[in-house]
């Protein structure tokens, strides 16, 4: 009898352990192939814990500014430990609910044919109707891959932000130096002016035209100076540094030009943003939704088998006497409540119905962005020619047979300080048609969420301004 009583508890612990380790397996099976898909997706860029980060000095580019953000920016790390938690869902809710056991012990023994009956050991195990599982895996796993999308969309968002704000720094930089260069100028021509005056071969207003054209520039040259402050702060706040830390003047950098399609972009834009691809698994996730909540309408099966322990009788014992009883078991609940359903099944309706809805409207959005980013990139890439091959030569040229005519007493002053004020101008258009070609460029990466492929053809390269002497 007492052998018999180890079997049965043997039989019934080695049960809960065989269900605990099946489910342990299952999970590991998912967390490996989740440690996979991290491995997959993660970009050597980013490291979510305790990165070494570049440092950015005078010598940095831009891709070191790009890293720095990536691994340290804090949104970047939530939306990635987001996309890891919703991961780790998915193997939790495709796994069946812990097996229960269950321990009874009779106050009063039951006095039966066979013996008396005073302990009863049972096992059951609660099994979802046939795909539930599957369909909440699912259903997890959309869940998961959207989070990835918003993660993806998260580091293009940032990697523009950096940019823009780096070429805008960049622009700065230039539009310094260029003015720094005509405050030299405008030195240059008023100690000219103020010469020819004492010489009596100017008149008085010549001077005080270029000391008033003087006082205007460095008015100029000093608010560009503030300038710094801000747009410093501004790419820090993207690199998740403190503002007031300072950054080194921008290096070179080289534009390059490139194609662009507006049909070929479109297509791009529909199938790899990752803010549509991230809705378009947002509406497959709640299609399965829907699946799921129908499943609601049929019963889930619970299994168990019970035994119960029976002592032998001392007089007179039947055949069968002491044997334990073992039961089979099984039920079901009743879904009986069928508003309750129907409510369910509305509502993944209609969020299915609401996650189509704002997928086309983002779509409609990023389409006009799309465009505007398009005639952005066109328009300074018009500029760029139209400054750099027709405009800026003939200012100068224009500057250079004004100075001489002043110099010989042939030309006014005023024709001299407009000559001058129009190639301060032109150069700084220039320059703000290089940045923007840049950053329209960057608005157009983020929206395909990839980097435009060069063309080969022409090369735009921008480098440090070298003062002139006068």
């Amino acid at each position: 009898m007492e052998q018999r009583k180890e079997a049965i508890a043997f039989f019934l612990i080695t049960s809960l352990i065989v269900a605990g380790c099946s489910k342990q397996e299952e999970f590991e099976f998912a967390h490996n192939n989740f440690e996979a898909d991290i491995d997959l997706f993660q970009d050597s860029d980013f490291a979510p814990s305790e990165p070494e980060l570049p440092d950015l000095t005078e010598s940095s580019g831009l891709s070191d500014y790009l890293a720095y953000a990536a691994l340290n920016n804090p949104g970047l790390e939530a939306a990635f430990n987001r996309w890891k938690a919703a991961l780790e869902r998915v193997p939790q809710v495709k796994a069946l609910p812990d097996p229960r056991f269950e321990y009874k012990y009779f106050i009063q023994e039951i006095e039966t044919r066979v013996g008396p009956q005073q302990h009863s050991f049972g096992i059951t195990q609660l099994f979802p109707w046939f795909d539930k599982l599957d369909l909440r895996g699912d259903v997890a796993m959309q869940g998961a891959n959207a989070a990835g999308e918003h993660y993806k969309a998260l580091k293009l968002k940032l990697f523009f932000e950096v940019k823009d704000a780096y070429y805008e720094y960049y622009y700065l930089t230039k539009s310094i130096a260029i003015t720094k260069e005509n405050v030299s100028l405008i030195k240059h021509l008023e100690s000219v002016a103020r010469s020819r005056y004492k010489a009596a071969a100017a008149s008085h207003p010549d001077v005080i035209r270029a000391q008033v054209e003087l006082g205007k520039l460095e008015d100029r040259y000093r608010t560009l100076l503030d300038l710094r402050e801000p747009i410093v702060a501004r790419l820090n706040a993207a690199l998740n540094r403190p503002v007031e830390l300072d950054i080194p003047w921008p290096g070179e950098i080289e534009l390059e030009d490139v194609h662009v399609a507006d049909k070929e972009l479109l297509a791009e834009l529909m199938n790899e943003n990752p803010e549509l691809k991230a809705l378009d698994f947002e509406i497959t996730r709640n299609r399965r939704s829907i699946e799921l909540a129908k499943k609601d309408y049929y019963p889930d099966f619970t299994l168990g088998l019970n035994f119960i322990d029976t002592d032998e009788l001392s007089a007179g014992p039947p055949s069968d006497n002491g044997k334990d009883p073992v039961i089979a078991m099984i039920s079901i609940n009743l879904p009986i409540w069928r508003a309750k359903y129907d409510a369910g099944v509305r509502e993944a309706t209609a969020l299915h119905l609401a996650a189509r809805r704002d997928r086309m409207e983002k779509a409609n959005s990023l389409s006009w962005q799309l465009k505007m980013a398009l005639y952005r990139v066109r328009d300074a890439e018009r500029k760029i020619d139209l400054y750099r091959d027709t405009l800026l030569p003939k200012a100068k040229e224009s500057l250079k047979v004004t100075e001489s005519g002043f110099r010989s007493a042939s030309g006014s002053f005023t024709d001299l300080v407009d000559a001058q004020r129009i190639l301060l101008e032109f150069s700084l258009a220039y320059e703000r048609a290089l940045a923007d070609h840049a950053q329209s460029l960057a608005k157009l990466e983020m929206l395909v969420g990839r980097e435009i492929r060069h063309a080969g053809g022409r090369k735009w390269q921008i480098k440090r301004y070298e003062q002139r002497e006068w």
